[in-house]
């Protein structure tokens, strides 16, 4: 069972907490809190919507941007798992009900994500029925007989369910647990299976682009893993603003992640198409330093 501890943890957290957080300060820190290309990603992840945020002042758009409402239904927290080796904490059982319950306190949506070994997802599904309520779960792209029995676990507690596609470019996982880059064809055969909204997470390339005009999933996710995977080098703002308004042809809803920092990055992403921003990292810090509280204190004044 999950550790009800909701403070005070033992471990160290793997970030400098630097005052500002946009990838400067972590070159190299993988596993960690850093990313690929010397944490390049994550830095214009970061970087992207103050350029947007530029570029629509430039259009004399600042009013309607600013008047962008934050509802609680357009924020969630980002699907997290590696505790212990990408966030510093000692017990991997730790991390995931107060991460999840500081959310869920705050008002906002909850995600929970996959991971080797098996307990990563289980841990998430036991905090998710602590807490009452359901999240959306992202499995990473496993032979589909392992994929149905995670659909199974999660299946009672789950308001969205998809794959996290973006994750097979993450070598080392690749290669431990024999992930798969997924076809159209099997894409459509998982999504027989799911009888709550199918989404596709780490939308960043144009290959994947034609991939969701293939299926058509009920939301798509744009995301590079925070900066995360080798793909390409680029940002999920300048993604959503190149083909935000595309994507939304073959989807019900848009999602985004990657940099989001504060309010003011919500509203940019949402003036640009997004429908539900999803935000990690401040969290996960907050989380580590203050507890379910303090996370759910930081979110109602940062982001709402």
């Amino acid at each position: 069972m999950i550790k009800m501890q909701l403070k005070n943890f033992a471990g160290e957290l793997k970030c400098y907490r630097c005052s500002e957080c946009n990838g400067r300060g972590c070159p190299g820190r993988l596993p960690g809190l850093g990313g690929v290309f010397e944490s390049k990603n994550f830095q214009l992840n970061c970087d992207s919507w103050k350029t947007l945020r530029k570029k629509i002042s430039s259009e004399g758009k600042d009013e309607e941007y600013s008047s962008i409402t934050v509802k609680s239904k357009n924020l969630r927290c980002g699907p997290v798992t590696g505790a212990v080796e990408n966030i510093g904490f000692a017990n991997e059982g730790d991390f995931y009900f107060p991460y999840l319950k500081g959310t869920f306190d705050a008002g906002i949506g909850l995600c929970v994500g996959d991971g080797c070994p098996d307990e990563k997802l289980k841990f998430g599904i036991q905090a998710v029925n602590e807490l009452n309520t359901q999240a959306a779960f992202f499995f990473k792209p496993y032979p589909q007989e392992r994929l149905l029995e995670r659909i199974e676990w999660s299946e009672a507690y789950a308001s969205f369910m998809g794959l996290d596609i973006d994750s097979y470019n993450i070598v080392t996982m690749r290669n431990l647990v024999n992930l798969e880059k997924k076809t159209a064809a099997q894409l459509n055969e998982l999504r027989k299976k799911i009888h709550v909204p199918f989404v596709i997470k780490g939308i960043f390339t144009e290959e994947d682009v034609e991939l969701v005009k293939q299926v058509k999933p009920d939301v798509v996710y744009i995301s590079n893993h925070g900066g995360r995977v080798e793909t390409r080098v680029g940002s999920t703002g300048e993604f959503l603003e190149n083909f935000g308004k595309e994507l939304k042809n073959y989807c019900s809803e848009i999602w985004v992640d990657g940099g989001i920092r504060c309010k003011e990055d919500v509203q940019t992403a949402m003036y640009y198409g997004a429908n539900q921003v999803i935000a990690a990292r401040p969290f996960i810090r907050s989380v580590f330093d203050d507890g379910a509280e303090g996370l759910t204190s930081f979110i109602k004044e940062n982001f709402l």
